[in-house]
């Protein structure tokens, strides 16, 4: 069923077409391109340069996409959003896809533990493969954000890819709480280099993620260590798979995974740092910081790569209201908008200098020309006043 229907609140009946339900299986786009490079690898003699596939894709496919594509124009009625929320065909579509993304992974490792690849071809797998691994915590985003064991399970379970143990407590409890705020290390600050951002954020959400899991067992009455730890259980699962990859292809494929699994926990790096840049929350009177709303997060409605991350791009509706699946997410009107989808942004990031050129002066747009409402880093600070101030 793709049509859903409500009552409004004088009693007319609202009927809504969901017309992207089936479109989510586009996702399904990305691994078939990474796996026709296997292909190709052996129906061209063993080419390495077809190794460069799955990075492309990402990286140059995907923002040429959202251009054709353009925005998505549909925002479910709140009076079908309960029927939709219902609707475990949106839930199953998510697991279907962890499943598949592990898989994908598994497919490389045995093609690069098996064939004789040069140097810069296991580069590329590094930086593609990585990346599509780091897009499978656009679903345990999704599930870890549920309270059912079965979603949660899945999470946890596609987490282990990568070896991100710490991720949803950290995310649900930390990140929420304090997003756009000086106090979170996944928000970033105008003025802040995407590499300073990622040094700042890997350790601030590694500590803050295993905190909370040691306080929650604390109250359990459990060690740290205790075989409950949700934390420790994927990294205990990761290593044991890394362990049985090197007895099966030796110990050359740790020079794949290791960095893999960096490239992959960057992905989600990258993700934070361009969803918050430089947005604060006000402080109040009484020392705490107002609700989150729409305005405090960087949002993108391009149709294809909001697709590709089951819309984990309308963050603004996502950090205003953190409970609602991403079926029902909404665009807004007067929020703040990044400049193309992700993996556009995603690219700007690694060139400080054009990052710095087309979003800071968004953000002082944003605050309306008062850096006071701006989250700056405290080393460009001076910098900054000088040229906006």
């Amino acid at each position: 069923m793709s049509t859903f229907t409500g009552t409004a609140d004088n009693g007319t009946e609202i009927i809504y077409t969901d017309h992207k339900r089936h479109m989510y299986w586009l996702i399904l786009i990305s691994p078939i391109v990474s796996l026709s490079s296997i292909w190709l690898y052996f129906a061209l003699d063993k080419n390495p340069i077809v190794t460069l596939i799955p990075a492309l894709f990402f990286y140059i496919f995907t923002p040429i996409m959202d251009a054709i594509m353009g925005e998505d124009p549909h925002n479910p009625p709140e009076e079908v959003v309960n029927a939709m929320t219902a609707d475990n065909y949106y839930r199953i579509t998510v697991h279907a896809m962890v499943y598949i993304a592990i898989a994908l992974f598994l497919a490389f490792v045995v093609f690069v533990g098996t064939q004789d690849l040069p140097w810069w071809a296991i580069l590329a797998l590094i930086l593609g493969v990585g990346t599509n691994s780091g897009g499978v915590m656009t679903m345990t985003h999704e599930l870890g954000h549920k309270s059912n064991k079965l979603d949660r399970l899945s999470a946890k379970i596609g987490n282990m890819i990568m070896g991100y143990g710490h991720f949803n407590i950290e995310h649900n409890k930390g990140h929420h709480t304090w997003v756009a705020t000086p106090e979170d290390p996944a928000s970033s600050r105008m003025g802040e280099s995407f590499y300073a951002f990622m040094i700042r954020e890997l350790s601030g959400t590694f500590k803050r993620g295993t905190t909370y899991e040691r306080e929650r067992l604390e109250k359990q009455g459990k060690s740290f260590w205790s075989i409950q730890n949700d934390v420790l259980q994927v990294y205990a699962v990761t290593i044991a798979m890394a362990a049985i990859f090197t007895a099966l292809f030796g110990p050359a494929i740790l020079l794949f995974l290791i960095p893999h699994h960096f490239l992959a926990w960057l992905a989600l790096t990258q993700a934070n740092y361009v969803e918050h840049y430089g947005l604060l929350r006000e402080k109040k009177a009484n020392g705490k910081y107002e609700r989150c709303q729409p305005k405090h997060s960087w949002n993108t409605n391009h149709t294809y790569s909001n697709l590709l991350s089951f819309h984990l791009q309308r963050h603004s509706d996502h950090h205003a209201y953190p409970q609602r699946p991403y079926q029902v997410l909404r665009d807004y009107k007067n929020v703040p908008t990044l400049p193309t989808g992700y993996g556009g942004c995603f690219a700007m990031a690694f060139i400080p200098p054009l990052w710095f050129k087309v979003m800071d002066k968004r953000v002082i747009d944003w605050a309306g020309g008062d850096l006071s409402k701006i989250n700056i880093a405290p080393k460009a600070k001076a910098k900054l006043q000088a040229r906006w101030g």
